[in-house]
């Protein structure tokens, strides 16, 4: 069940009208008057902006290194001069503290609450701005349920295309975001920040971008490995778990798609190392799909088994050739895969 807060529930895809109203409601008497920063177009650049501090939370913007990516869906080779000619971008970040005990969202949540929502529409000199998202953690949502987010701590790192690079660039974030612990309240802040290509919050950005998903092809990292299980499991002189399927690589080998009862099955082969804690969550094509938490239903050795039913599609949606993305978690290690059903 999806809802903007856990007490109580709403129906999948929608938030609970009556808690979320009345925190709505409160909030501005009770927590702290948001601050917009006024004057950004002459101040100047800053490593970060202030905090917005809230009840259980506080969040600012964050400034890092330009950047360059020659294949950036921005290039643009015939722009005029001062253009944004070589997909060059800006580093920066959206930075969420959290008290103890209290999360924030992915993009996909769960079972319950409800993804940030950005709105860069005030910014200036800024022709894109692309979200990136560390990988997530599931996390009990007090009825039931599992959700998908960040504890404690989360910096989701920004690449922001200017217009013209000779100008000056400067964001401008309304940012909204639900913040749980057995309770959900629904948090809007706004953040300004200039941006100059050398902020001092490089590293940070840098890290965060690490724990990002990497997109890798269906199996893309273990075919060689699966040819040699296929021999040895047709020679009968290994089992699963046996050499030939160790591998310390994170992959998603095969999704397959099961006839079932009321609802299909989708069953999914992850690798992964022997020992190391592994996570999958699954998204479907379009945001209004609800597709279960992925359950482990076998393990053996390196081969970890999902499973899920083929639930929460929105009314109308045929699931054949739909785009699925995986993104599966070990560790420090995460990627992200997409793989059509059959």
């Amino acid at each position: 069940m999806k809802s903007g807060c856990k007490l109580p529930l709403a129906p999948r895809g929608m938030r609970a009208p009556i808690a979320c109203s009345m925190l709505r409601l409160i909030a501005p008497l009770t927590l702290p008057v948001l601050i917009w920063l006024p004057g950004i177009t002459t101040a100047p650049a800053q490593d970060a902006s202030n905090w917005d501090t809230q009840a259980h939370t506080a969040s600012r913007l964050i400034a890092g290194a330009a950047s360059k990516n020659h294949e950036s869906k921005n290039h643009d080779s015939n722009a005029p001069d001062g253009k944004n000619r070589d997909g060059a971008f800006l580093r920066a970040g959206i930075e969420i503290r959290l008290e103890p005990g209290w999360q924030t969202y992915w993009r996909d949540p769960g079972d319950s609450g409800a993804p940030p929502k950005f709105d860069f529409s005030a910014s200036e000199n800024v022709k894109s701005v692309s979200v990136l998202w560390p990988a997530p953690q599931r996390f009990p949502d007090g009825a039931g349920g599992n959700s998908i987010g960040y504890v404690n701590h989360v910096i989701l790192p920004l690449h922001v295309v200017p217009t013209d690079d000779t100008k000056q660039t400067a964001l401008r974030l309304k940012l909204d975001y639900d913040i749980c612990s057995n309770i959900c309240i629904p948090v809007e802040a706004n953040l300004a920040l200039r941006l100059s290509g050398d902020g001092a919050e490089d590293t940070a950005i840098e890290r965060a971008e690490i724990r990002v998903p990497r997109h890798v092809a269906l199996g893309q990292e273990h075919r060689a490995e699966l040819s040699q299980l296929g021999q040895a499991r047709a020679q009968g002189t290994q089992g699963i778990g046996g050499e030939s399927a160790k591998s310390d690589a994170l992959a998603i080998l095969a999704v397959h798609r099961q006839p079932g009862g009321a609802h299909d099955r989708v069953l999914v082969e992850l690798a992964a190392p022997a020992a190391a804690p592994v996570d999958l969550f699954v998204e479907g094509p379009t945001p209004d799909w609800s597709l279960p938490l992925p359950q482990q239903t076998a393990a053996d050795g390196a081969i970890r088994q999902f499973a899920f039913d083929l639930d929460g599609l929105p009314p109308g949606a045929k699931p054949d050739g739909a785009a699925l993305t995986f993104t599966a978690v070990s560790g420090e290690e995460a990627i992200e895969v997409t793989a059509h059903l059959d």
